[in-house]
């Protein structure tokens, strides 16, 4: 059984809430303060405190049951995320194609699996993702499943790209504009395939559509961390390597015209319409704030 964190790496600021489900189904939010119509009344009964709508101190009985339906709702559509997207897999990969991929992603991977599972035969192409190096894990995995695979150095995907038919990465999140945050290296790949007209197809659930727009550029929902695993502290006491500032972001913003499709677990989508998906995913109230 997959859970929430073992398909989603996240700080605590990068978690949104969804407030609704899939297309077809019920709304489970209930109203907002704001929204709730009538007078208001006092906490505890005095004058002093804090005051809500009447609604809040009404008995709802079926209250525990929405919330258990909703949460087992959320829990069957992750159990069944890597199915419903390797189901696609036979629609986007072709017989005799060079397959481009960044590092690893479980996602990416199994979704390439699934395509050797139907008799596909193609080439994957393994950027090796440093400074982490998990491009060797995932063409070791690759390979074992019977896909012919090849590990390349991230400074040689310029070079390689023209024999490439097509680039699959993975998505950290999905952005309310159409844009991406992926692992970083991503945007390098990307600005490498536009060059050379090769499409850029995500895979990605949409448990990851975040309703955050990039204000903020590459910064959008990134990190920095230590940059040891680029340099080591050692070296730090050359003179000339101790005035260098050295940054080790976590992940790249991609913008929308970078990428061609989103492969999701409800479908195949063009970066222009992820911003309807957030009607359907989010409450207004939660998603026009990051407007």
């Amino acid at each position: 059984r997959f859970s929430l964190a073992s398909m989603l790496w996240a700080h605590p600021q990068h978690v949104n809430s969804s407030s609704t489900t899939s297309t077809g189904r019920r709304t489970i939010r209930s109203d907002s303060i704001s929204s709730e119509g009538g007078g208001v009344t006092t906490a505890g009964g005095g004058g002093g405190g804090e005051q809500f709508p009447p609604a809040f101190y009404s008995h709802k009985p079926e209250l525990r049951q929405g919330i258990m339906e909703a949460i087992q709702e959320i829990m069957s559509d992750l159990e069944d995320l890597h199915k419903n997207i390797n189901e696609q897999a036979a629609n986007h990969i072709h017989a005799g194609e060079v397959i481009l991929t960044y590092a690893r992603s479980k996602t990416v991977e199994l979704f390439l699996k699934a395509a050797a599972a139907k008799k596909r035969k193609f080439q994957v192409v393994v950027c090796e993702g440093a400074p982490h190096f998990g491009g060797h894990s995932m063409a070791k995995s690759l390979a074992e499943a019977g896909i012919e695979t090849t590990v390349i150095h991230d400074s040689a995907t310029f070079a390689i790209m023209a024999r490439v038919n097509k680039v699959i990465l993975p998505a950290h999140a999905v952005l309310a504009n159409g844009g991406l945050i992926a692992p970083s290296g991503s945007n390098m790949v990307a600005l490498a395939a536009k060059q050379n007209s090769v499409p850029v197809v995500i895979v990605t659930g949409m448990f990851k559509l975040c309703p955050m727009y990039p204000h903020e550029g590459q910064d959008t929902l990134n990190d920095l961390v230590s940059p040891s695993s680029v340099v080591d502290y050692s070296m730090m006491s050359d003179s000339v390597i101790s005035k260098v500032e050295f940054i080790n972001p976590v992940h790249d913003y991609l913008t929308p015209n970078l990428i061609n499709l989103y492969v999701t677990n409800i479908g195949t989508y063009q970066p222009s319409y992820v911003y309807r998906l957030l009607a359907e995913y989010y409450h207004s109230e939660d998603w026009e704030s990051f407007e």
